[in-house]
């Protein structure tokens, strides 16, 4: 539970307080369990810096370095790749604000029908089995698929969107935090999850959604799935609902993502740990007691407390359950009847983003970060091979193969560590008796192969142009400002930074790598913050604080999206756009901005990167049904929703 305060708080610290409470559980005020004698990534980069001789000024906190150029080919951008657009400025007002001569509309929104019979939103009477059938909260990933299956179309398709988390203060009128009523937590159930929805364009440029599409539907907090790869049926995820180990219902804390080459969703259960309660009640001598601390799970009541309506979510009474979340789960958005299924080859942690690129020899590569402080960087390479002529066979490839954890070395190199039962550390002498134990107890197996710990890592998504992976870490907030010196600058990282990353031999499945620094974020005015931008004068740069989720346009240029700004800069969350190469390599520039107290996801391009897709997630966080702070998008209860961005003059392509 988050720290309270005696003085007043401001709308935008209390909107960061409430984001700790339901986002990912307080993490933040938590102990993160993670004892172990690894390497934090400010070290690695304390003395990286001071390689790369930074020097701090005579008021200690000036910061002259060259990261981002050495090793970096600066590709001449061309004309129609290059980015015109006027930067928009920090703001508080309570809309989203894009660049002149562009519009932003909405797509879909929470409670909207998914079915042509309804059942329509109606905020005053809710019930678990209309959300069942209704858009859900608290949109996060934005996946478009075209349709038909395999096109390029840019005018329609299928959204698929992330449903992270729920905030009941918003949800419901005199909602009683921690004695909620069972109806609401039911529905609360059914709106975390996943949408899956038809959209079209229509022909001045806006989106909307299809009611009633065949396509249409929801994956809720309690739609079977299936637990599939080398942890399926074993003994730490067997419950007394689920004897085989291989079948859980439902999906939660649905945060960032990633689409596959064969058109299937891959969605992640990030801080599941927030649903379960009373660890405590379990015996300590249990393996599965420090299993459970590993994760985070609380040892009291849950915030939530759902654990008193649906006994699963109690640790004492379910022990295994919990060992059920924390996967990355796939999802066949063309077919209406595909169960869920969760590939557990691919590690349990709290999963942010599995971005999917194919590797010289045509095995299948997935990245994703574990977004923690003081976790790490994974990624997964396929046993078996892509065939971009057999769909189904393709359907397999995330059960086979080895997941990998990264290791930052001070000179700029890196390792990829397999976890693999029986290498190593991983045997049966350190509590590692298969690859199932490995796979259940991920973050464990890091630990002892001497992962890197890094500043909460979130989205990790492949370059188009440069092939280069970027790594996006949000902040870190625990190295305290006295630690700062000439080798270690960046004390109290609350800003965040985004790492560049070069396979070696430009292969997505080399176990060596490269890394650089691309961005370290701020308010360049404020000299603390030691901002750097790739090279390019931090002082022409937008202020940028807590990157989150990030894309590519077909010309390399990145989109960010932020989560944090409201508790930072005390302005709103935003996209900014910045080239990767060129004369204006690391030219950071805001695009957009969301509506008071929310924060950016899942930023998407149509396939002709006409139409800009977002997530605006919890408007009006930090007030409440009687108090808000916000009325988008419709001037009365503030609902998540999904919106589309587009020109209304000159080339049609963003950015231009």
């Amino acid at each position: 539970m988050p720290k309270r305060f005696a003085l007043p708080l401001s709308p935008a610290v209390a909107a960061w307080l409430d984001k700790c409470r339901w986002a990912c559980g307080s993490k933040c005020f938590t102990d993160a369990c993670n004892e172990s004698e690894n390497a934090t990534f400010e070290a690695v980069l304390a003395r990286r810096l001071s390689r790369r001789s930074a020097l701090r000024g005579a008021a200690g906190v000036a910061l002259v370095i060259a990261l981002g150029q050495t090793g970096v080919s600066r590709v001449e951008a061309s004309n129609r790749g290059r980015l015109t657009f006027r930067p928009i400025t920090l703001n508080t007002e309570d809309r989203v604000t894009v660049p002149e001569g562009y519009t932003a509309g909405l797509v879909i929104r929470w409670g909207d029908p998914l079915h042509s019979w309804g059942p329509e939103f109606r905020f005053d009477a809710q019930s678990p089995e209309a959300q069942a059938n209704q858009f859900g909260y608290n949109a996060d990933f934005v996946g478009l698929f075209p349709l038909p299956a395999g096109s390029a179309n840019a005018r329609r398709g299928l959204l698929a969107v992330n449903h992270e988390y729920t905030n009941p203060e918003l949800m419901f009128a005199g909602y009683r935090e921690g004695d909620p009523e069972p109806w609401q937590v039911a529905v609360e159930l059914e709106a975390h999850g996943v949408t899956i929805v038809e959209v079209a364009r229509h022909e001045r440029g806006e989106w909307g959604y299809l009611p009633g599409s065949r396509f249409n539907r929801r994956i809720t907090g309690t739609t079977r799935c299936e637990l599939t790869g080398p942890a399926a049926g074993s003994d730490w995820l067997k419950t007394s609902a689920d004897r085989t180990g291989t079948v859980v219902y439902g999906t939660l804390n649905n945060c960032a993502g990633g689409k596959t080459p064969w058109g299937t969703l891959l969605t992640c259960e990030e801080n599941f740990h927030q649903y379960f309660g009373n660890l405590d009640g379990l015996d300590k001598n249990d393996p599965r007691y420090a299993m459970h601390r590993r994760y985070g799970l609380p040892t009291g009541r849950s915030e939530r407390v759902w654990e008193r309506y649906e006994r699963r979510f109690d640790i004492p009474t379910e022990p295994n359950e919990a060992f059920r979340f924390g996967w990355v789960v796939e999802i066949d958005p063309y077919d209406p009847t595909f169960v869920p299924k969760k590939r557990t080859a691919l590690g349990r942690f709290k999963h942010e983003a599995a971005t999917v690129v194919i590797s010289r020899d045509g095995r299948v590569v997935v990245y994703s970060g574990d977004d923690e402080r003081f976790e790490y960087v994974y990624k997964f390479v396929s046993e078996g091979r892509y065939d971009p002529k057999d769909r189904t066979k393709n359907l397999s490839l995330l059960d086979k193969g080895t997941l990998y954890v990264a290791r930052f070395n001070d000179d700029g190199s890196g390792e990829w560590l397999p976890l693999v039962h029986g290498q190593g550390p991983l045997t049966e002498a350190n509590g590692f008796r298969s690859q199932a134990d490995v796979l259940v107890n991920t973050r464990r197996a890091a630990d002892l192969l001497g992962a890197t710990k890094m500043d909460r890592p979130e989205d990790i998504e492949t370059n188009p142009v440069n092939g280069r992976v970027y790594i996006v870490c949000t902040n870190n907030t625990r190295r305290n400002w006295d630690q700062i010196n000439a080798a270690n600058p960046r004390g109290n990282n609350r800003h965040g930074h985004i790492i560049e990353l070069s396979e070696a031999n430009d292969d997505p499945a080399a176990t060596r790598f490269t890394w650089d620094i691309f961005l370290l974020c701020g308010d360049p005015a404020n000299p603390d913050d030691l901002v750097f931008a790739a090279g390019f004068d931090p002082r022409l740069i937008s202020p940028i604080s807590c990157p989150d989720n990030i894309t590519f346009d077909a010309w390399g240029n990145m989109w960010i999206a932020t989560d944090g700004q409201p508790g930072t800069f005390r302005r709103n969350d935003g996209i900014y756009a910045v080239p990767t190469s060129g004369e204006e390599r690391g030219y950071v520039r805001m695009f957009l901005s969301g509506p008071r107290g929310c924060e950016i996801c899942g930023p998407e391009f149509s396939p002709d990167y006409q139409t800009l897709f977002c997530a605006i997630q919890h408007p009006g966080e930090g007030g409440t049904v009687a108090q808000p702070i916000s009325s988008w998008p419709d001037g009365t209860v503030p609902r998540p929703s999904v919106v589309a961005t587009w020109k209304t003059t000159g080339e049609p392509r963003i950015g231009s």
